[in-house]
């Protein structure tokens, strides 16, 4: 049942073989480890795709799959997962980032923002990267971590719901055995009445 709430979660896993993003992996994304859907390895993908997520870093996607290669977690939800930091969400989470790096390491605040162009990565972003990527650090480990044992939770709690069910279902059978054999032996019960037949033509 988990495996498959994940596959309709990430329509797109088995699409990524084939992704140019990842094309400089070349046969190391063939392993079956990578590919895996089981407890360890989609928890650990959540952690690996979300830590990477939070990183103010280019070429995300095989980032992650080189952390997902390197530890043995499932790489295709490891790579789609990065797809939360984006256009829209980055300038929050950049700022968020900033805000917090800034405030442990005591720099004093400043006008921050976030722009798509040449002119902020080579100016902007060289004068707040120490703050920014402090921040972005305890927030993807924040993130990875809360996802890593989010996951671990509820695919246990999947796994105990459905042994419940199987235990319920077993006890429906168990009990419907015994109403029926116990309806078999009442006195005037279809049984007892086919048997007083038979008895009745041997006499």
């Amino acid at each position: 049942m988990a495996r498959h709430i994940i596959k309709k979660l990430f329509p797109g896993m088995e699409g990524m073989r084939g992704h140019r993003a990842l094309a400089p992996l070349g046969p190391r994304l063939g392993s079956p480890d990578l590919w895996h859907l089981n407890r360890r390895s989609v928890a650990g993908a959540f952690a690996v795709g979300l830590f990477v997520a939070f990183l103010p870093l280019p070429m995300q996607m095989l980032i992650a799959a080189v952390i997902a290669i390197l530890v043995r977690v499932n790489l295709p939800i490891s790579v789609i997962l990065v797809w939360i930091s984006n256009p829209v969400t980055i300038p929050p989470i950049f700022y968020t980032a900033y805000s917090l790096g800034r405030k442990l390491l005591g720099e004093p605040a400043r006008q921050f923002r976030v722009e798509f162009t040449w002119e902020w990565f080579s100016t902007e972003l060289l004068t707040v990267w120490k703050p920014l990527l402090t921040g972005s650090l305890i927030l993807g480990a924040a993130a990875g971590l809360a996802g890593y044992l989010l996951v671990r939770f509820l695919w246990w709690l999947n796994l105990v719901q459905r042994a419940r069910a199987r235990r319920y279902l077993r006890r429906m059978r168990e009990r419907a055995a015994r109403d029926a054999e116990h309806e078999g032996h009442k006195p005037g019960s279809a049984r007892d009445r086919s048997n007083g037949k038979g008895s009745g033509k041997n006499h």
